[in-house]
């Protein structure tokens, strides 16, 4: 499968619940996609006037085409996930988030034409990045990278990504949208 078929499908199955923009550019580069998620979660306590909690959930996916993933590659993507999409989509520029913010997922989603290395692959699966805000009094940011192997059709991430693998694992058997 090629790299622009999968890219795809996995835009067409996300789109149902994700914000897509095409192409997004980051740092004077230019990315093919990037998706925006949110949900909001309130409890009331008779009317809605009296409002007794507020969760706010977010992820942000950046997706990146390449011919093969290699440790300059993850090198980009980690740099993407720390110091500019934490940075500007979770904390917006500012020192915390804003109230009532309780998660959010920041996503690189790396699609290669070929599979990577071993030692790349490893790289991917011991990749962390939490971080806390106010003791997670204003929530926290998790970092994610998946790595999409289109000739193997496979799926590599780092332990926070386990959970989504079926979502990407969607693209490889999703028909044309």
């Amino acid at each position: 499968m090629q790299s622009s078929d999968y890219l795809e499908k996995i835009l067409g199955t996300l789109s149902g619940s994700f914000d897509i923009y095409r192409p997004v550019a980051i740092n004077a580069k230019e990315y093919p996609a990037y998706g925006y998620f949110f949900s909001l979660s309130e409890k009331f306590l008779v009317t809605q006037k009296v409002n007794l909690w507020s969760a706010r959930m977010y992820e942000h996916i950046v997706f990146m085409q390449v011919d093969k993933c290699t440790e300059e590659t993850l090198a980009e993507a980690r740099d993407l996930i720390e110091n500019h999409m934490e940075n500007m989509y979770v904390r917006k520029g500012e020192k915390y988030p804003e109230k009532d913010h309780m998660v959010s997922y920041v996503t690189v989603c790396i699609i290669s034409e070929t599979s990577p290395s071993a030692n790349v692959i490893n790289s991917v699966k011991n990749y962390r990045f939490n971080k806390n805000y106010l003791f997670t009094v204003r929530g926290r940011a998790e970092g994610r990278i998946i790595c999409v192997d289109t000739s193997a059709e496979t799926v590599y991430g780092n332990r926070s990504a386990r959970q989504v693998f079926n979502i990407y694992n969607r693209g490889f058997h999703a028909k044309n949208p």
